[in-house]
């Protein structure tokens, strides 16, 4: 049983969530989950006994899209499931979502939470755990993570403190294959195919990547950036997956193959089937049924390959933050849509900037349209594009006015690239509709 304590700050915490609703001051991601922390700060090893299954996803890109996706896929096998949604992954985001979701009336089969590279090791120090899916491991805000032998070492500290824990590993990310656990399930792309060959895009970032013993790893096949089936005359190389897939991807969703079974996933490009493998890997551990069956009414959580309605054009949202997360996403680019870059360099986006220039813009330099870039950092990124050979560039700081611009002179389809928290601002603009 929970203390008084607990109980109000649930109390509170639900009061609160409701108050914001109704007056739209707030999403709600984190703000409420600082007051609960202050009400209650051992909250959440208070509701370890009234979650059954406790599941978390962390890695540089992919987290809130396969953690929907898990969630999404629990729902409707008909079992409950807590899910931090909105993807506000850091302890109070956490606590943020378990505190307004949770019901302490009633056992909840599931949570599924994503978690911040860096904040998994403070979680893991009150929340119960049963399964860890790690994604990937890619440079992502220097000024937060530094080098990726840091982001490693903080989610190895993670692992540590949940000995029994489950790791579900990305075969693929020699990074990610290396964590040491005494649980490992690995799933990985044995081959991927393209429907069209203009879906490939260009090169990407190329980074040398070092076994353990120092010497450059050998690739059999990549698939991008060091993701791929990798090996080393030591003796080292990219493990057998549990769960291995073929890929063929589309231009607006990609099929899965799985031995005998076929997932058509409605997401768009490479780096979305490996969130897909994941999330369907993890389900098929839990042996949840009718997996392919539930796929088809995913929605993805908002800017993740979002579609909403801009002065009745079709609007394509798709967070970039890193620049292999970038390049990802600009192979996916209608170059006949009209196209909105927003920058931010706020402590959620990363203070570092210098990733827009590791990123292949130039992919996009023979947009049909002019470019329109916003945010506070609009003008280093008019710059970038100039430098990748874009002539007709827009600068609007003013992220409003620049949504509002571009939704009055686009003459097709609207595709906006925003980072982090010019999405959250993206999110609450009024004149961004639903598609239904």
């Amino acid at each position: 049983m929970g203390s008084l304590r607990f109980y109000f700050s649930l109390l509170a915490a639900k009061t609160a969530y409701r108050a914001l609703q109704l007056t739209r001051l707030s999403a709600g991601t984190s703000i409420i989950g600082r007051y609960v922390l202050k009400l209650c700060p051992d909250f959440l090893k208070q509701c370890n006994p009234y979650i059954s299954t406790k599941i978390n996803v962390t890695g540089t890109n992919g987290k809130t899209t396969t953690s929907g996706l898990i969630t999404h896929l629990i729902k409707e096998s008909g079992k409950s499931v807590i899910n931090n949604a909105m993807g506000a992954n850091m302890l109070t985001g956490v606590v943020n979502a378990v505190a307004v979701s949770l019901n302490p009336c009633e056992q909840t089969d599931f949570s599924v939470i994503e978690s911040d590279e860096a904040y998994l090791a403070k979680i893991y120090d009150q929340f119960d755990a049963d399964y860890l899916i790690v994604t990937n491991l890619f440079r992502d805000q220097l000024d937060r993570y530094g080098e990726l032998a840091t982001t490693k070492r903080l989610i190895q500290e993670g692992i540590n403190k949940k000995r029994e824990l489950k790791l579900l590993l990305n075969a693929d990310d020699p990074l990610v294959a290396s964590f040491e656990g005494r649980n490992k399930i690995y799933y990985g792309i044995e081959n991927v195919y393209y429907a069209d060959e203009s879906l490939k895009g260009k090169s990407d970032v190329e980074e040398a990547f070092n076994c353990p013993c120092g010497k450059p790893l050998e690739y059999e096949k990549k698939f991008f950036a060091q993701q791929g089936h990798y090996y080393c005359s030591c003796g080292f190389r990219r493990p057998e997956p549990k769960y291995k897939a073929d890929v063929t991807i589309h231009r607006e969703y990609s099929v899965i193959q799985i031995d005998d079974e076929s997932f058509t996933i409605p997401l768009v490009g490479l780096f979305n089937a490996y969130n897909a493998l994941a999330a369907i890997a993890l389900c098929k551990e839990l042996e949840i049924k009718d997996i392919n069956k539930h796929l088809s009414s995913f929605k993805v959580a908002f800017g993740r390959s979002e579609v909403k309605e801009l002065n009745g054009k079709k609007t394509l949202i798709q967070l970039i933050k890193n620049p292999i997360g970038a390049n990802e996403v600009l192979k996916t680019v209608d170059k006949d849509s009209n196209l909105l870059i927003i920058i931010n360099d706020n402590y959620a986006d990363g203070r570092d900037v210098s990733w827009l220039w590791d990123a292949e813009f130039e992919v996009i330099n023979n947009n049909k349209n002019e470019i329109v870039v916003s945010g506070i950092r609009a003008n280093d990124m008019a710059l970038r594009l100039k430098y990748a050979g874009v002539e007709k560039i827009k600068i609007i700081n003013d992220i409003e006015k620049a949504v509002e611009y571009i939704g009055k002179t686009a003459d097709n389809n609207i595709t906006i690239l925003p980072t982090y928290t010019a999405l959250l601002k993206l999110n609450r603009m009024r004149i961004l509709k639903k598609c239904y």
